[in-house]
């Protein structure tokens, strides 16, 4: 057998690592006994923790388990799905057959004999921060809330969270995979509170990723409590934002959010399959600026959306999504690809072991450009810069979205000025990319904080961008 994904020495005996190919032939051959396309199998043990920090002191500690296996058969378009939250071989066999009578396609089908396949290390974690003393990580968390509390007077109020998680997955298929990953990941974040006479204002900031405390050594703790306590007090003097059409240019990074959330989502092969999303039957027409490049990336090292492998046992990819303005393709599961009758793009992404795949992001960024972002700067007469998002809401049937940002400036006379408050960005977002009419060399992806929903599921992923100008876009505020 070829060598498993990672090797992280998380889990003792039992679980997930006792299953053996000889018992997913086993579950494979009772899943499919009444007929189906496919059939797979996904074995799940996950652990998790959290550290919630206030007002100088530990507030919530928290510790879960988690352990299952889910069984699919797909006949057509139908599915059938049951799950066993052990792994004993008498629930996991009942689940299997309940999978294979809800999909119920008519005659018996044999699988393919699993074999196990090796698949890229984009996260080669020594020690996830989950198995490190409680000691190293509470230390983490004090510093970053002394500098925040240090930073200046006007802080009133510090929170720090750590949340903490280590996925053990084995996936089965009826087509012979049969493939391992242990996936570690942490957010780290602070948020803080100032005030000075009337006035309050709050900063956030925060990181993290499929890494281990390493992390650290390059983003220090303090850091990231200096930075949400400087938010809070630039903010402080902020005045109502302008409305109305206006220049806006997206910051590096974070603004990120808004294209995977405007854009990206309506590149998920299940919404173009159905017809309910604006780029559907566009593969080869231009849909955005030619200076636009969209890449769905799970190979980033490190990164919170990357994957090792997907949860229906496929590698990890770099998906070119729109290169030069013109629409490639999109984000493929099994069943979106084979339905539509191209390859998977490996973006089958599920919440945990009790629910069905979907295509999912990983790490979806709009690639840098060749504009000085200072240049841009220079060429707003007047306009918005938006550095950091709290998230917004999107209709994937049309692409038209509300996006709250938490840090934004004007600009007059191609400088950055006044610090805004109460700023919205409206829009539509295959319009938006219309729009951009320079981006930046100055591509940065997001730091590790962002979590996708979508059918009640929640996977993490990672965001970025460059430097972005917008030639025109609705600013929600007050009335210039």
């Amino acid at each position: 057998m070829s060598d498993p994904c990672t090797r992280v020495p998380a889990f003792g005996p039992g679980g997930v690592s006792e299953v053996s190919p000889q018992q997913c032939d086993h579950l494979l051959t009772e899943a499919l006994g009444r007929g189906g396309d496919y059939a797979d199998l996904f074995f799940e043990h996950s652990r998790s923790s959290s550290f919630s920090f206030e007002d100088g002191r530990v507030k919530n500690v928290g510790r879960g388990v988690s352990l299952g296996m889910g069984a699919r058969v797909v006949d057509g378009e139908a599915t059938g799905y049951a799950y066993a939250q052990d792994l004993e071989s008498g629930p996991m066999g009942e689940a299997a057959r309940t999978a294979g009578s809800i999909a119920a396609g008519g005659g018996a089908t044999r699988p393919v004999p699993v074999t196990e396949v090796s698949c890229p290390s984009f996260y080669p974690v020594e020690t996830p921060t989950l198995m490190t003393p409680d000691a190293d990580r509470l230390a983490l968390i004090r510093r970053a809330d002394e500098a925040a509390r240090a930073y200046d007077p006007a802080v009133k109020k510090v929170q720090v969270s750590l949340g903490e998680g280590l996925r053990q997955v084995l996936v089965a298929t009826s087509d012979g995979r049969w493939v391992t990953d242990e996936q570690p990941l942490f957010r780290f974040f602070v948020r803080v509170v100032a005030e000075k006479g009337d006035k309050r204002q709050s900063g956030s900031s925060g990181g993290g990723g499929r890494q281990g405390l390493a992390y650290f050594d390059g983003q220090r703790p303090e850091e990231i409590g200096r930075e949400a306590a400087r938010v809070a007090l630039a903010m402080m003097d902020a005045q109502e934002a302008p409305a109305g059409k206006m220049t806006v240019v997206l910051g590096p990074g974070d603004s990120g959010i808004l294209l995977h959330e405007a854009v990206g989502h309506g590149l998920e092969a299940d919404f173009n399959r159905k017809g309910t999303s604006n780029y559907s039957g566009r593969v080869g027409e231009v849909v955005a600026s030619n200076l636009c490049t969209v890449v769905d990336d799970a190979t980033q090292p490190g990164a919170r959306g990357s994957i090792n492998v997907d949860d229906e046992g496929l590698r990890g990819r770099r998906t070119v999504l729109i290169e030069k303005g013109i629409l490639k393709g999109y984000m493929h599961d099994r069943l979106s690809a084979r339905l539509m009758g191209t390859e998977t793009t490996g973006n089958g992404r599920r919440e945990d072991f009790t629910v069905t795949p979907y295509p999912r992001m990983t790490n979806t960024f709009l690639l840098a450009g060749e504009s000085d972002p200072e240049e841009i700067i220079r060429s707003v007469n007047r306009g918005i810069y938006a550095c950091h998002f709290s998230g917004g809401q999107v209709n994937i049937s049309n692409g038209d979205f509300v996006f709250s940002l938490t840090e934004s400036y004007l600009i007059e006379d191609g400088k950055i000025t006044a610090p805004l408050r109460g700023v919205n960005l409206i829009g539509n977002g295959p319009d938006v990319l219309t729009q951009v009419s320079m981006v930046g060399t100055d591509f940065a992806a997001s730091d590790g904080i962002w979590t996708c929903g979508k059918e009640g599921q929640s996977v993490p992923v990672g965001v970025g961008t460059p430097t972005i100008k917008l030639a025109g876009i609705t600013v929600g505020g007050t009335q210039a």
